[in-house]
């Protein structure tokens, strides 16, 4: 009895299947969606308006410049200000500071200086006068002071102050008899303390007729400087 081969049905020649009979198709990796949580989305969406926002409001600051009066050279106090002495400049300025503005540049030229003036600060109203700082019937009397003299407090022009006499060295106030004698008087300048001896030099305006009298404590080394109160203090 002879075997009957058993073919398989459709194959190819050489036993090979034939294309697209053979694996069924791949399907493709399931991808499961995220799920999107809103609050997450509004706050990516409220961080790229703030975001926004502040790039705005720095761009406006960036580009809101002003044109303000500024000092070029040193000017000293109730030196009478010039065109020279003062220049201009473009900056981003916040609205709390006061100065100058450079239309305003021709109001101040002929002013004095009420305080000390550094080349490249920003003028500022506060720091000119259209007051002399020595007043009719006043006189300017220079007094130096030894370090141990100078007050702590800084001392500012139009600072009031007292003039006070004391008893001449080696001289008690019994022996000279009479109570110690002050004159008013106003600070119109200070200076720096002198490099090695300390000493500082006060500008003070007194009235005219204590003019002589304070120079003569000064020049006897019998006059002390004694700061007022100040106003409303």
């Amino acid at each position: 009895m002879s075997k009957t081969k058993e073919r398989t049905p459709n194959a190819a020649p050489g036993g090979i299947p034939p294309q697209g009979l053979g694996a069924g198709p791949v399907a493709p990796p399931r991808v499961s969606a995220r799920r999107r949580r809103p609050g997450m989305i509004a706050l990516s969406l409220a961080l790229i308006a703030a975001g926004g926002a502040g790039v705005a409001v720095l761009l406006l600051q960036v580009g809101h410049r002003t044109q303000v009066v500024t000092v070029v050279r040193d000017v000293q106090v109730g030196q009478v200000l010039t065109e020279q002495d003062l220049g201009q400049a473009s900056i981003s300025l916040d609205p709390a500071v006061k100065t100058v503005k450079a239309d305003d540049l021709s109001s101040v030229v002929g002013k004095r200086a009420a305080v000390e003036l550094k080349p490249g600060s920003l003028l500022t109203p506060s720091q000119v006068t259209k007051d002399s700082l020595v007043k009719a019937g006043e006189q300017l009397v220079p007094i130096g002071l030894k370090p141990e003299q100078v007050p702590a407090t800084a001392l500012v022009p139009g600072q009031k102050v007292q003039l006070v006499h004391v008893p001449a060295q080696g001289e008690t106030a019994k022996e000279s008899g009479t109570a110690p004698e002050s004159i008013a008087g106003r600070v119109v300048k200070a200076s720096k303390a002198a490099p090695g001896t300390g000493i500082v030099v006060v500008d003070v305006a007194t009235s005219a007729n204590d003019g002589p009298t304070v120079a003569s404590w000064v020049s006897s080394s019998t006059l002390r400087l004694v700061l007022d109160a100040q106003d409303g203090s």
